[in-house]
């Protein structure tokens, strides 16, 4: 039991903070409520606000908590485990802003950890990642939920297998696994790529190195659509569309008055970026980023094929 005065109120996952009525159903219940979650170190309450504030509408100056022994980093994940686990349920916006944070603070977990944690898929922890990391920031291996520090891309773990096979030919495939930092299984599909005088490497494995040193280096492998190509100087937009507005080809077809429209609703200036950016509630930055980026990659492929389109006509 520690006085409720000592307490300092949670930095909480919900971004919306505690409902009301939840609260009131918690203090109009007769039985006892389990105890709350506290960073010892900070006495800031981890998971337990609606019991925190149900406690005090009924008058009590005390209650009972647990403790937490950790960083402030890992308190914020215990806090998000502990609302995941039990009680009013985080928002999917809640999750997905966690996730956030906790890439931002463990950025060696792998995406299946953070999703343990988080309660959401290992899918839409990754696609967060993707969004919010560049490729140069992220670590070249991951820390699962077992504990084990596995690559990102199995390449390296077969380069470092295949040397090992060569320098030790005496020893076992669990042997190799464990210094490589890959599976017996991988390992054994080393040691036979190596008999068969192929590759350790597979073709799709070597591809997806290809791509993460490009972006990591801002340069765009062949059909690529990633963000990180689009680093050549732009045009003006503005005078652009401009141009494209006076066009007869265009201004006299449906199909070309459509692309226009397109045009104009979709481009705005830096200033009007900026502007638009420091409006949009908290709660709706994830998914507005999500469909900002999903309408890039459309408007990349759509580049794409026009400039393959210009290539054919000038050949």
């Amino acid at each position: 039991m520690v006085p409720i005065a000592a307490l300092t109120y949670a930095d909480s996952p919900r971004l919306d903070g505690e409902q009301p009525e939840h609260v009131r159903v918690l203090a109009g219940m007769d039985n006892e409520l389990p105890p709350i979650l506290v960073h010892r170190q900070t006495m800031t309450v981890l998971d337990g606000m609606h019991r925190l504030r149900a406690a005090v509408q009924n008058g009590r100056t005390e209650i009972g908590v647990r403790f937490f022994d950790g960083t402030q980093q890992d308190a914020f994940v215990a806090a998000v485990k502990a609302n995941i686990g039990h009680g009013l349920p985080l928002s999917t916006t809640d999750r997905e802003a966690a996730t956030v944070r906790i890439l931002a603070s463990h950025p060696r977990w792998s995406d299946r950890s953070i999703a343990e944690v988080v309660g959401l898929a290992a899918t839409t922890v990754a696609r967060i990642r993707a969004r919010t990391t560049a490729v140069r920031d992220q670590p070249e291996a991951r820390i699962g939920r077992d504990g084990r520090v596995r690559p990102i891309n199995g390449a390296a773990g077969r380069r470092l297998a295949a040397r090992l096979f060569a320098e030790r030919p005496g020893a076992s495939l669990r042997e190799i696994a464990e210094q490589a930092g890959i599976s017996p299984a991988t390992a054994l599909d080393v040691r036979e790529r190596l008999g068969r005088g192929d590759d350790p490497v597979p073709d799709k494995q070597l591809r997806a190195e290809q791509r993460d040193r490009a972006a990591a280096g801002g340069t765009v492998t062949a059909g690529g659509t990633g963000a990180f190509r689009r680093h050549r100087r732009a045009p003006d937009a503005e005078l652009a569309l401009r141009k494209l507005q006076r066009d007869p080809s265009l201004r006299l077809t449906d199909a070309g008055r459509g692309l226009l429209r397109m045009l104009s609703t979709r481009s705005l200036r830096a200033q009007e970026w900026s502007e638009v950016q420091g409006e949009i509630p908290a709660h709706c930055v994830p998914l507005v980023a999500d469909l900002a980026l999903s309408c890039a990659d459309e408007w990349a492929r759509f580049a794409e094929a026009l400039k393959t389109r210009a290539r054919s006509e000038l050949a």
